[in-house]
C-alpha cells in the first residue's frame, strides 16, 4: 500500500502547500519510522522540483526588496521571527527534497534527512508560536525565495547539495544565531531565546549530517573534498565566512580547522582578488 511506503509519504510532505499539514505528515513520517511500520521500497517515478508545496504567503519578492525595519520596534521584531520562521519552513522543504529525491543513495542518507526535517518542522513551530505572541502569523510579512532557490541548483546532484546547503547556507546559521540571540536577550524575550537555543543546538547536528555525506560522496567518487569545496565556493559565487565566523561551532559540526584554516585562506583571497 502507497500509504505504508516510507518514499511516497515524503513525496505527499514535500508537495503539500499547507504549512500545518506539512508539518503534520512529516512528523508523522518520523513516527511511523521510529515503530517500524513503514516499507522501504524506492519508486522511481520522477519528480518536479517545482512542486515542493509553500503557501499562497508569505509573498516571495527578490532578496533586495525585503524591508529593513528596526528590531526596536514591536514590529520590527515581529519581522526577524517571520524572517526566522520562513527559513525553517523552507528547511524543512529543502530536507524532505533530499530525502526523497537522492533515494538511490543508502537508506540511512534517505532516514538522516527524514530526522533533519522532523527537527525544523519543531523550529518552525518555535518560531512561530512566538510570531504568534505577538500578533502576527506567518505569511504576514513578504518574504524571498533564495535558500528553496537552491534546491534547483542541486537538483541533479547530491554531492553538490550536500556541498552547498549544510556546508555553506546552514552553516551561515551557526555564525549568526548566536548575535541574534544576543540582541534578543536584550528585549528580555526568554522565550524567543529558548527557541533560539533548540535551533542553534540541532543545527550543528544537521551541519554534521551534511559534512558526512559530504566526506562520504567525495570518498565514492575519489574526489578530494576540500579542493572540490573550494571550487564550488568559486564556481558558484558562495562565501562560506562573512562576518563573524562561529570556528568553535564549525568544529562541533564536522568541519576540520585544517578545513576551516585552508578555507579562510581562500576567502581572503578571493576578497582581495
Amino acid at each position: 500500500m502507497q500509504t505504508d511506503n516510507f518514499y511516497f509519504l515524503l513525496e505527499q510532505a514535500l508537495i503539500s502547500s499547507d504549512a500545518d499539514e506539512k508539518i503534520a505528515r512529516t512528523q508523522t513520517i518520523w513516527q511511523r519510522h521510529l515503530s517500524g511500520s513503514l516499507n522501504r521500497e524506492k519508486t522511481v517515478r520522477e519528480y518536479d522540483v517545482a512542486l515542493a508545496g509553500r503557501p499562497e504567503k508569505p509573498e516571495l519578492v527578490a532578496h533586495t526588496n525585503v524591508r529593513q525595519r528596526k528590531l526596536s520596534s514591536d514590529e520590527g521584531f515581529a519581522a526577524l521571527l517571520h524572517a526566522i520562521c520562513h527559513i525553517e519552513f523552507n528547511a524543512i522543504n529543502l530536507a524532505l527534497d533530499a530525502a526523497w529525491r537522492f533515494r538511490t543513495l543508502p537508506e540511512q542518507f534517505n532516514i538522516d534527512w527524514l530526522k533533519v526535517a522532523f527537527e525544523e518542522t519543531e523550529h518552525f513551530v518555535l518560531m512561530r508560536d512566538r510570531l504568534r505572541a505577538y500578533g502576527y502569523d506567518y505569511g504576514d510579512f513578504p518574504a524571498h525565495g533564495n535558500l528553496w532557490e537552491m534546491a534547483y541548483k542541486t537538483a541533479f546532484d547530491p554531492l553538490l547539495r550536500m556541498a552547498l546547503v549544510p556546508r555553506v547556507l546552514e552553516a551561515r546559521g551557526l555564525d549568526v544565531t548566536p548575535g541574534i540571540r544576543n540582541k534578543i536577550e536584550q528585549r528580555k524575550d526568554k522565550e524567543t531565546c529558548a527557541a533560539l537555543d533548540v535551533i542553534y543546538r540541532d543545527e550543528v547536528g544537521h551541519v554534521k549530517i551534511g559534512n558526512y555525506w559530504y566526506q562520504y560522496l567525495c570518498r565514492e567518487r575519489g574526489l578530494e573534498p576540500i579542493a572540490l569545496f573550494r571550487n564550488l565556493l568559486k564556481q558558484y559565487d558562495m562565501f562560506v565566512f562573512r562576518g563573524y565566523v562561529n570556528i568553535e561551532a564549525r568544529e562541533r559540526a564536522g568541519f576540520s580547522r585544517f578545513e576551516l584554516d585552508l578555507l579562510e585562506n581562500f576567502e581572503h583571497s578571493i576578497q582581495a582578488a
